[in-house]
């Protein structure tokens, strides 16, 4: 439950007490990258993602919700078993983040029509975020997908 005050909010199921509402946004991030990704947790997608979240990911698809969220999740993570991002920085403005990433994983799925490699395969990439009513409601994830490719056809960018 989240629970608005002018500049202070409380989320306890963060495990802190954030202090502004920047604070909360970017605990929101880190615990979608954190739990929703690295760990694959369906619970924490379901706490982070408003019903109408939007995600654009960089593999081209938009999904909607959380059920549409873990359908891409899941793609990437057939691709990826392994798959793991690192936030590397985030600036937030009111209820619009921007955050850097690095992603890292083994390819040992089919992707962009290249069979498994099984390279280990590291690319960078922008997201930006929408908060509304204390969950997530949109991401659009701009990855270095022309550096991904070069790396599993065998070719560093």
């Amino acid at each position: 439950m989240l629970v608005w005050e002018p500049k202070r909010v409380s989320c306890f199921w963060l495990g802190f007490e954030p202090v502004t509402r920047g604070d909360l946004f970017t605990a929101l991030i880190h615990r979608f990258y954190d739990d929703a990704w690295n760990r694959w947790d369906d619970d924490a997608v379901d706490a982070l993602l408003s019903d109408g979240f939007v995600f654009r990911g960089s593999l081209g698809d938009e999904a909607v919700g959380p059920r549409g969220f873990r359908a891409y999740r899941d793609k990437v993570r057939a691709v990826f078993p392994d798959f793991r991002t690192e936030v590397v920085e985030i600036v937030v403005d009111g209820a619009r983040a921007a955050v850097r990433l690095r992603f890292t994983g083994r390819h040992e799925g089919e992707l962009f029509g290249i069979q498994p490699t099984r390279r280990v395969v590291q690319y960078e990439a922008a997201a930006f975020f929408h908060l509304r009513e204390g969950r997530l409601s949109e991401a659009w994830v701009l990855g270095d997908v022309d550096g991904l490719r070069a790396q599993l056809s065998g070719k560093r960018p």
